[in-house]
């Protein structure tokens, strides 16, 4: 398929700027694909209606990652203006690092960050990619804690506010190491994840930590020629037997998430067996790649032309999406990361 086969027209009145100020106050589109008539059937609803959608021999998959304030600005020692947006924490000092100035530092050129706060020196490049070094006895951790900005996605037309440091954060975030959150599990509150848990509903995560390369366009037309970016995943053993049990009991698997669809199939590709998987992954699952694990799906609405448009098409079929997206944009559905959310079933 070609990259203009994902492309679409977004009012842009409907991209979400903010967050709701509750979390289950979104909308969600269920989108049902009958087999035996080739239609495609889409039901308004709300997100707390998760809960009557989801079985309780069902298993739910969540994205434990946690975003961190991966944003900093400054200058050059020479004067120009920087802004560094972490992609990989490399070690306590040092960082991979997408880096917008007029002109390239080049290596062993110093930046002066936030107000300099922070002194960090350029080592040199890996592809697009800067190595960085912090300098000073704090590490990059502390450091960004301290002086970084939420990573906001380009789309948000604003900075950062305080709001966002708990809000472009899921309730259940805890593994430190993603520069972009995974959006789907934004819309879930502790009351509704105790709802699930009171139903019966079995959960369990995965790690994948989300680098900022999500956000940069595919660059070819055809798409066999694409290079995906790396992120790390972790699957442990125990997620493993969970989703084995889920099986067994004719429970579906539920990720929650694209994010948690590329950790689960990445850790399955080799065999088609999901097993244990602690390592980076480049999975690109476009229309006509197999779904090993999942069985559904909880996910945002995603950028044209997007590799997260792909994914969601090659799970529920062209078309189908095609069509949602149709009736989102019609019916005035909030998109991207602070915005509404859809139940998917694969094809």
């Amino acid at each position: 398929m070609q990259l203009s086969d994902f492309n679409y027209t977004l009012p842009s009145e409907l991209i979400a700027q903010h967050a709701l100020k509750d979390r289950t106050a979104s909308r969600l589109l269920q989108v049902q694909f009958d087999s035996k008539t080739n239609s495609s059937n889409f039901l308004d609803k709300s997100f707390v209606d998760i809960v009557n959608l989801i079985d309780k021999n069902d298993l739910l998959i969540f994205n434990d990652t946690r975003v961190i304030p991966a944003r900093l600005h400054g200058k050059k020692e020479s004067g120009g203006k920087v802004e560094v947006l972490v992609e990989r924490i490399l070690d306590d000092h040092s960082i991979l690092a997408h880096v917008r100035a007029n002109k390239s530092p080049k290596a062993g050129g110093l930046l002066l960050l936030e107000g300099g706060s922070i002194k960090a020196e350029v080592i040199g490049r890996q592809d697009r990619l800067f190595e960085i070094r912090f300098l000073g006895n704090q590490s990059v951790l502390d450091l960004l804690e301290a002086y970084g900005h939420i990573p906001l996605p380009p789309y948000i037309e604003r900075q950062d506010d305080q709001d966002d440091r708990e809000r472009y954060q899921t309730v259940f975030a805890e593994k430190l190491g993603a520069v972009a959150a995974p959006t789907a599990g934004l819309h879930f509150s502790k009351e509704l994840l105790k709802s699930l848990r009171d139903k019966g509903v079995s959960t369990a995560q995965v790690t994948l930590h989300v680098g900022a390369g999500t956000f940069l366009p595919v660059s070819v037309d055809n798409l066999d020629d694409h290079i995906m970016h790396a992120e790390w995943v972790e699957v442990k053993q125990s997620v493993c037997d969970a989703v084995e049990a889920c099986k067994k009991r004719g429970g579906k698997v539920v990720a929650v998430g694209t994010t948690s669809v590329r950790s689960l199939e990445s850790a399955a590709k080799e065999t088609g067996k999901l097993k244990a998987f602690k390592e980076d992954t480049k999975l690109f699952l476009t229309p006509g790649s197999t779904f090993n694990v999942v069985d559904a799906m909880i996910t945002n609405f995603h950028l044209p032309e997007s590799t997260l448009l792909m994914l969601v098409s090659a799970f529920s079929g062209y078309d189908t999406i095609k069509m949602a997206y149709q009736h989102a944009i019609q019916e005035k559905y909030r998109f991207f990361s602070y915005g509404d959310a859809m139940f998917l079933t694969k094809l």
